[in-house]
């Protein structure tokens, strides 16, 4: 019985010890964490935007023409999940992971690189790393698997502004085919390059600039679409699926913001069209985009084979009746 009592308490007092060199681990990663990311994360023109990876991408956030704005929403949104699937968390088998360790080791690689190439870009995704990585290598394979998303999310922060670069196919492409609308719904216009011109005479003209061409709104749902698609859709398959429409949605979202536009410049003048409701316009883009994804997401839920026999049974109903 005492042999008993004494292997319990050698027990409780071993996990007491691990439990202690988790939080000693945790802390001394944390340190050196913000020392290589704060203090040495940035070597791209230090003079302007100093040595702080993260102060460099919050900077970028706002001095891109706002494309980037949303970064601030996707941390809280991290952890948002991170909340929702807490007792999860909690009730996960752990374990210290020797491929969890490997993960740490190649975030720290890969911050070597950003540094060395000056891409701060790529030290921001060794962050991301390090932010899965380090409770993958403490906790284990189950813990990883549940923050994988919630991590993977913060990809979303990073400023990728070499997308700028799809700005003008983008407003070419907008332009053309609400010309086709407009002609198609009674209203005759011409395109020239990215401006729309009416063929009746004193009608409306208007240039879609690079404001307009839906990159902003195009990143902003496709950052929504990812958290609506993991918290609705029951497969990894149907996840993707509603995740890459969330290109097509939000430009056939600005295409109607476009052809509004028109419309409402040719049913009111131009001056009304590109004053207050082009300032306000921007609802119309995520009205639809949103409404489209909803939309989606509830057919990608459908059980076909249910409703197919379902169907099948009110025929035959109707049918013998």
């Amino acid at each position: 019985m005492e042999t008993r009592i004494w292997s319990e308490k050698w027990r409780l007092a071993a996990l007491e010890r691990t439990d202690l060199i988790r939080i000693g681990l945790v802390s001394v990663i944390v340190a050196m964490g913000y020392v290589i990311f704060n203090l040495q994360g940035n070597t791209t023109d230090i003079h302007a935007f100093g040595r702080s990876a993260i102060l460099w991408m919050a900077r970028r956030w706002y001095e891109s023409g706002g494309d980037f704005s949303h970064g601030w929403v996707v941390p809280l949104v991290s952890l948002g999940i991170i909340w929702h699937r807490r007792r999860e968390l909690m009730a996960a088998p752990k374990e210290v992971s020797r491929l969890g360790l490997a993960v740490v080791i190649g975030s720290l690689l890969l911050h070597w690189l950003g540094a060395k190439s000056q891409q701060t870009r790529l030290s921001l995704l060794a962050l991301i790393g390090l932010l899965w990585g380090v409770p993958f290598y403490l906790f284990g394979r189950d813990v990883a698997k549940i923050l994988f998303f919630p991590c993977a999310y913060l990809i979303f922060c990073i400023p990728l502004n070499f997308l700028d670069s799809l700005t003008f196919p983008l407003r070419i492409f907008v332009t053309i085919v609400a010309t086709a609308l407009l002609n198609g719904l009674g209203i005759a216009a011409q395109r020239s390059g990215s401006a729309i011109y009416s063929m009746a005479g004193g009608g409306f003209s208007f240039d879609v600039a690079d404001p307009c061409s839906g990159l902003r709104s195009l990143l902003a749902m496709t950052a929504l679409t990812a958290v609506y698609a993991y918290l609705t859709q029951r497969t990894l398959l149907k996840k993707w699926i509603l995740f890459l429409s969330s290109i097509p949605l939000a430009i056939i979202g600005n295409i109607a913001r476009i052809t509004s536009v028109a419309l409402v410049a040719e049913a009111f003048g131009e001056k009304p069209a590109l004053g207050i409701y082009h300032d306000y316009s921007g609802y119309v883009v995520f009205s639809v985009a949103i409404g489209l994804m909803v939309a989606l997401g509830q057919l990608l839920n459908v059980d076909y084979r249910k409703a197919w026999l379902r169907w099948k049974s009110m025929i035959s109903s109707h049918t013998s009746s």
